[in-house]
């Protein structure tokens, strides 16, 4: 396979962090976020949160010791009466492996349920399963999104290596839909000539394992996205190259910040999404009970749950 953008192993760091949630916008969607982690050890090729400002984010993962501490004094000093739910985490996975030795999702989940915080977590990992009664506990008030890319093992070793087999991360949401748990999977990026036949047996695998929510969107490129790409289609062993550039009418350098597929293609995808969503009974989007509510500064003085868990 030769060197691709996945050649040695991370380095795990801890660091102290001077604020942890902080105002997240993407595609018109305004709301919070945490990420007590800094960089990934999933490794995806197709991955926006690498660029020029995180050369070393796959390969040195830093973790923010002190998260759940000054998460708590940001709630407690919260200003509104009101709270948007809490994304966990918009830049990285809170369940990759570093999760194991440091566990510091686990200590802001509940600093984020002490204060009655609605949230919803993002990840592509099965780890989230040692904190299954920590979320089923709390079902009512949050959302746990899986991402799911490809359900083929191939292609999942050179385009997410760092990931969970779509078999196991099926298993796991499947414990948490059991308990009761509202579970999403987001098919993102869907990517054009590799990915984009494999929705409807995603979607099948969704509703065998209890998914309510499902949702998606095709590939973005970039600079170095479109760079890394290139290195999996070699990989894979796959001439799309030419295709692409028609897809995306690329004209190399690429001169945006990210360059989309064509219209007509996204609308296609989207139909094709939409529709196997229909038929299988489940709802596109997010579900209803994941808003905006009145955090409980009640709990301000009372000895943190942290403390005797």
């Amino acid at each position: 396979m030769g060197e691709l953008w996945y050649s040695s192993a991370p380095t795990l760091e801890p660091k102290t962090a001077k604020s942890v949630i902080h105002p997240f916008v993407v595609r018109g969607y305004n709301g919070l976020t945490i990420n007590p982690y800094q960089g990934c050890q999933h490794r995806c090729a197709y991955c926006y949160a690498t660029y020029e400002w995180s050369p070393e984010f796959y390969d040195r993962i830093y973790a923010k010791s002190n998260a759940d501490r000054i998460l708590e004094k940001e709630l407690a000093a919260w200003k509104r009466g009101e709270i948007e739910p809490v994304m966990v985490c918009s830049a990285t996975d809170p369940y990759q492996p570093a999760e194991i030795r440091y566990g510091l999702t686990r200590k802001c989940i509940l600093v984020l349920q002490k204060y009655g915080v609605p949230y919803y977590v993002f990840t592509k990992s099965s780890i989230i399963d040692r904190d299954l009664q920590l979320h089923g506990n709390y079902r009512h008030n949050c959302f746990i999104v899986w991402s799911i890319t490809t359900c083929s093992e191939k292609t999942r070793r050179v385009i997410e290596p760092g990931t969970a087999p779509a078999s196991k991360i099926f298993q796991t949401i499947k414990k948490f839909s059991d308990v009761g748990v509202c579970c999403g999977v987001n098919i993102d990026p869907i990517i054009p000539l590799i990915t984009e036949s494999e929705i409807p047996d995603i979607v099948n695998c969704c509703r065998q394992a209890g998914v309510s929510n499902v949702f998606g969107s095709v590939l973005r490129l970039r600079t170095d996205i479109w760079d890394r790409m290139k290195m999996a289609f070699s990989a894979l062993g796959l001439d799309v190259e030419e295709q692409y550039r028609k897809i995306y009418s690329i004209k190399e350098p690429l001169d945006a910040k990210y360059v989309s597929a064509s219209k007509d293609y996204q609308e296609k995808i989207a139909s094709e999404l939409k529709s196997a969503i229909q038929q299988a009974d489940m709802e596109f989007g997010f579900p209803k009970h994941i808003s905006t509510k009145e955090i409980d500064k009640s709990v301000n003085g009372q000895i943190s749950l942290l403390s005797y868990v």
